[in-house]
């Protein structure tokens, strides 16, 4: 005899389906869990985009028609009298 007798083949199978049903279960918790992180970070941004937008168009009424070469580029200052170091 080799010492498994007292094992139930059908018991052994049902026990196996039972694990691999609750181990599916469990992948799919999981990966629905990642995927309404997902959608929601990717709404987000999508919120983020909108309202970068509208800085943006807001930013472009307050230039209005002036032909500035880079909004980044501040001014450069008329009165040099005010500067300081002179002698």
């Amino acid at each position: 005899m080799d010492g498994n007798d007292s094992v139930d083949p059908k018991q052994d199978t049902s026990d196996m389906a039972a694990f691999v049903q609750n181990l599916l279960q469990q992948m799919q918790s999981r990966f629905q869990t990642m995927s309404d992180s997902i959608i929601t970070k990717i709404d987000e941004m999508g919120n983020r985009i909108d309202e970068l937008e509208k800085s943006i168009n807001e930013l472009k009424e307050e230039i209005g028609g002036e032909n500035s070469p880079s909004p980044s580029v501040p001014p450069a200052p008329k009165d040099d009298s005010k500067s300081p170091g002179g002698s």
